[in-house]
């Protein structure tokens, strides 16, 4: 499964800034990888580790902004088609990036 995370947040003032690099932060401190701007996918075992996760974003969130996550299932996600661009490939985007402790 993977889990895709689309934010919008303001960026206006010095303390909206510093929200916005905190929860960057967060997304690539807990294996995010960055899709494109602002939209960042990590892959999860199951649905059960996807709720966890949806509950570590919830905590971390900024409270102004606009934050999203869905989750797919691998299969959709390979239908992803491009339109303009190509794949980043110097990144392991698969099962092989997952590390079980």
């Amino acid at each position: 499964m993977r889990t895709i995370v689309f934010f919008d947040l303001p960026n206006v003032y010095a303390k909206d800034k510093r929200n916005y690099m905190l929860f960057r932060k967060f997304l690539m401190n807990e294996g995010f990888i960055m899709m494109q701007e602002s939209v960042y996918s990590k892959i999860v075992l199951n649905s059960q580790q996807a709720n966890l996760l949806l509950n570590r974003v919830k905590k971390n969130s900024p409270k102004k902004g606009f934050i999203q996550l869905l989750t797919i299932t691998e299969k959709q996600y390979a239908n992803i088609e491009y339109i303009v661009g190509e794949s980043n490939t110097k990144i392991i985007n698969n099962e092989e990036r997952l590390i079980i402790l």
